[in-house]
Formats: structure tokens, C-alpha cells, sequence
């Protein structure tokens, strides 16, 4: 939660501009800079940019692009991408720069997916229209109120009981506000309950467990029993979400839960469908894989083999990467990627670095590779040897490897290696926040970057593709994107590989975007 508090065509002919680095890089058109922009954030400060510069910068790029991309982007990153502040912003800034037809309020009804949205969206309407204090929020648009009228028709009673939290702007405030009509008299006697506070209250394992505390216990085994017995509960019941199961494993196994619970979990958590429908970030598996490691339970080997197997099933469908198929996965690890993707302060803070989502998706790309190199750059770029399916295990192999090769953004060394050993890649892959440069020549060269050498590999094998996977979303890249095959994905979803198979089948970064109905 962000905001509800109580308190053109693609790249080409890309401008020359500097990075952060002080590198010679390129800018991307507004509509690249803004999809890179809003897929890599999660509004919070990162090592070049802190949050309120990024949100000014995406605000700034709606501005510039057409309304029907801003509202296509707005549902991609929520549907695709996982996101939920990130089309928050969208379609709150589109509804302030767009009316006339009906483009706002389908965006929104869409958008819109869970019953905390609905809040979320009202209470960053009323900031970014500047609607505080004496200027309450009383009415909205026409098309938002239409796009949530929508929304609230999409939740039952579960949905809303679950979601319905003491914030800024609460759910009776968004029905009073957006007057949804009722689809029959069901759902009229439901908007009843959400006015008078009479919503049932929902079985979730935070109601269960907080029921269970205000009970008294006359001795700790006894209340030790019945957590155990609640978690058993909960598991059998078949209700326990599939995001609470995995941030929840150590409270399950601290709770004694029997092997055959365990076993349970470890089913849910491998299951591909389950995996597909949880809609996960690839890097809640590494949090829950490191958080099971430090722990001495009997059980932890057979979780730790779950979270592999549910990670590989998130690339399952992965197309492209048979035998014939040669890739490079270079992954920077320079220091501007120990960066959190996440906000907060202490143990609130997000121990998962960008630094780890590059190593995370390059190995999720390894595993599914059958010929493939893997390495690591910062001053110096370094092969690593590593099983194919052992993805977290090899992400936590490479971090035990922190500073082998430095803390610069030597990118320019792949391609080069690779050149000297005249080593024929179908398709190289650069995980990286695209700040590159060389940091052994003290004025910047023009034969030591990733252009240039790229250009010089072109020559030994045309063929050859290099994707650029940008994990910061600057709003600039290290050389001309699209000629002599180069290609720029950005995100932090597994979804980012289905980018890269439009690019096999021939579509452009931003054709799943483009291809949206609304």
C-alpha cells in the first residue's frame, strides 16, 4: 500500500545522452521509458533514484504518450507483471489527462482486482488532484466512477470482509462515492453490510490465529497444541491462499505441524497450476527459500525441494531453448544492484536485492537453457558452472560469491570474452540496471562498451541476438535498441520471458501491450 494511508513507435533513432555512470548511453522514447519505468518499481527508492523522483518521472511520461498505451499499460502490469502500485499511478494519472469516451473507465474495471484497489485508486486520486484536508474527496470522474462501479460488482462477501481495513479511505467511503448499482438483490443486501459494518468476518488464517490468541491457556504447551492444531486445521481446510503458505512456512514449522502437513504444503507449493494462479514474484520464493535455510527442522530439506520445483514451473512453458540453442546469461553484480526492491526499515526491509532478482531470473533462463554459459561481471566477468535445476540453490551460490569480480558495470567484458575465445552465442542475455561503463580507462574510450564490442561480435557472428534485461527502469540504455538485434525487457516477473518469445515470433518490446483489448 502506497497512497491509502492514514496518515509512439519503438526505439529507433535513440537520442545520445549519459548515464549515471557518466556513460555514454541512449534515451528511449516516452512510451519505452515509461513501461521500463513502471515495471521495475515498487515505488520505493533505489540507488540512483529515490521514490518520489521515479513517481514524478512516470507521471511526467503520461503526459507524452498516447492515452490508449497508458491504459494497455495499466492492465499489462497488473495482469502480467503482478504489479499493484504501478497501475495505481497509471490510471489515476490517465483519469486526470484523458475524458470523452469510455477509455478510463474500462482501464479501471479491469485493472482493478482485488477490493483494496478500489481504495488504493481513490485515495492516489485524491492526492494527485490534490483533494486533502478542506477539499475532502466528495465526487469523482464520470469514467472512474463507472471503472469502479465495475470493480465493486467483481468481489463477493469474502473479498470485500478480507480487504475491508482501517485506512484513509475506507470501503463505505469508496460506495457512497462511486454508487455502484447492484446486480440483484444479493449483492444490494452485500453493499448493505459493507455500509452498516456488518460484514461477516472472513476465515483466513490471520482471523483464525488472532481468534486463537484471545483465548486463555492455563499453561504454554497447552496453548502450543492448539496453534499446532489450527495450522493443521488450516492446511486441511484447503483455504490457506497460496501467498500465505509460502510467507508463512516458518510459522508452520514452529508450530510442529505433523509430516503428513508438511507433505500437504510441500504439494501445494510444487503444484504448476497452483504456481501459474498464484501469480507469485519469482523473488518471494528466494525470501521463503532463505528464510527456511537458517532453520534446524526435520522437514525444511523437503520445502527447500518444493520452492525449487515451484520455481521451475514458473518457466515451465518456456519456449525456444533446445539443444541447437546457445546462450549467455551474464549477471551484474555491481554495487548499484544492492539495492532492496522492496521499502521499509529494518527487519521491514526487503533482504532480496536487485542484485538477486538478475541472479534469480538468469538462472530461471539457465534452467531452462541446455547449452548455456553463466557468469557474473563487475570489474572483472567470470564463468560460473552451476547445475541446471537447481535455481534458488545456484542464486544463494552466486551471492556466497559476492565481490569475486568486483563492483563495477564492466559490461562491456562479456562481449569481449567472448570475442578473444571466438565463442558463437545464439542469443546473449544481460541482466543489469544498464548504468555500464568502463571503469578501467580513465576517459571514457568508445572501444571499451558493449556497443562497440557488440558491434565487433556482430561481425564474427551475425546471427547473434543480445537482450538486455533491465531490473531499475532509468529510462536510458547502453546502446541503440532494436538494430543489429538488440532488444530491451524490463521487469521482475518471469513474465519478462514472454517478451522474449514475442521477440522470437517476431513482435516488438512493447506488442503485448499493444495487443490489449480493452
Amino acid at each position: 500500500m502506497k497512497f491509502n494511508q492514514l496518515i509512439a513507435p519503438l526505439v529507433k533513432g535513440n537520442a545520445e545522452t549519459v548515464n549515471y555512470e557518466g556513460a555514454k548511453a541512449y534515451t528511449l522514447t516516452p512510451e519505452m521509458a515509461l513501461y521500463s519505468a513502471v515495471v521495475t518499481t515498487m515505488l520505493n527508492d533505489s540507488y540512483n533514484e529515490k521514490a518520489d523522483q521515479r513517481l514524478a518521472r512516470i507521471q511526467a511520461l503520461v503526459g507524452k504518450v498516447d492515452p490508449v498505451f497508458v491504459a494497455k499499460l495499466a492492465v499489462y502490469v497488473r495482469e502480467q507483471m503482478y504489479l499493484r502500485s504501478a497501475p495505481i499511478v497509471l490510471l489515476g494519472e490517465l483519469a486526470k489527462v484523458h475524458n470523452g469516451d469510455g477509455l478510463v473507465g474500462k482501464a479501471v474495471g479491469r485493472a482493478v482486482q482485488r477490493p483494496d484497489e478500489i481504495t488504493e485508486l481513490l485515495a492516489y486520486y485524491q492526492l494527485a488532484n490534490q483533494r486533502t484536508g478542506a477539499k475532502k474527496l466528495n465526487r469523482i470522474s464520470k469514467q472512474m466512477q463507472k471503472g469502479l462501479a465495475t470493480a465493486f460488482n467483481k468481489f463477493d462477501e469474502y473479498q470485500f470482509a478480507k480487504y475491508n481495513r482501517d485506512t484513509a479511505v475506507k470501503l463505505r467511503d469508496a460506495l457512497f462515492l462511486v454508487h455502484p448499482k447492484a446486480k440483484d438483490e444479493t449483492q444490494q443486501a452485500l453493499f448493505d453490510k459493507i455500509v452498516n459494518y456488518t460484514l461477516n468476518t472472513p476465515y483466513t488464517w490471520e482471523t483464525e490465529l488472532s481468534a486463537l490468541g484471545r483465548l486463555s491457556f492455563a499453561n504454554e504447551a497447552e496453548k502450543q497444541v492448539a496453534v499446532r492444531a489450527k495450522w493443521e486445521e488450516l492446511i486441511n481446510s484447503g483455504r490457506l491462499g497460496y501467498m500465505a503458505t509460502l510467507r508463512n512456512l516458518r510459522n508452520i514449522l514452529e508450530a510442529g505441524v505433523s509430516g503428513a502437513h508438511v507433505e500437504k504444503v510441500c504439494t501445494l507449493l510444487a503444484d504448476e497450476k497452483a504456481v501459474r494462479n498464484a501469480k507469485q514474484l519469482p523473488f518471494r520464493f528466494l525470501s521463503a527459500y532463505r528464510e527456511l535455510k537458517g532453520l534446524s527442522f526435520g522437514h525444511v530439506p523437503m520445502l527447500l525441494e518444493a520452492l525449487e520445483d515451484a520455481v521451475y514451473a514458473s518457466v515451465a512453458n518456456l519456449r525456444g531453448f533446445d539443444y541447437f540453442t546457445s546462450v549467455v546469461v551474464a549477471c551484474d553484480v555491481s554495487g548499484s544492484m544492492h539495492q532492496p526492491v522492496s521499502a521499509g526499515r529494518g527487519t521491514a526491509r526487503s533482504k532480496v536485492q536487485l542484485y538477486d532478482i538478475g541472479l534469480l531470473l538468469g538462472m530461471l533462463l539457465q534452467a531452462k537453457c541446455r547449452n548455456v554459459l553463466s557468469g557474473m561481471f563487475g570489474d572483472r566477468w567470470k564463468t560460473v558452472t552451476l547445475p541446471a535445476r537447481q535455481i534458488l540453490a545456484n542464486v544463494d551460490e552466486f551471492y556466497r560469491r559476492e565481490g569475486e569480480v568486483g563492483y563495477s558495470t564492466n559490461g562491456y567484458l562479456v562481449i569481449d570474452d567472448l570475442i578473444k575465445r571466438r565463442h558463437k552465442a545464439s542469443k546473449v542475455m544481460i541482466f543489469t540496471d544498464t548504468q555500464l561503463w568502463d571503469s578501467h580507462t580513465a576517459n571514457q574510450s568508445h572501444t571499451n562498451t558493449l556497443s562497440a564490442k557488440w558491434m565487433r561480435y556482430k561481425t564474427l557472428f551475425p546471427d547473434a541476438r543480445l537482450y538486455l534485461f533491465d531490473l531499475a527502469g532509468y529510462g536510458n540504455a547502453p546502446l541503440r535498441i532494436e538494430p543489429n538485434d538488440v532488444y530491451l525487457i524490463a521487469g521482475w516477473s518471469d513474465k519478462v520471458f514472454d517478451v522474449l518469445q514475442a521477440f522470437e515470433e517476431g513482435q516488438t518490446t512493447l506488442s503485448a501491450i499493444e495487443q490489449i483489448i480493452l
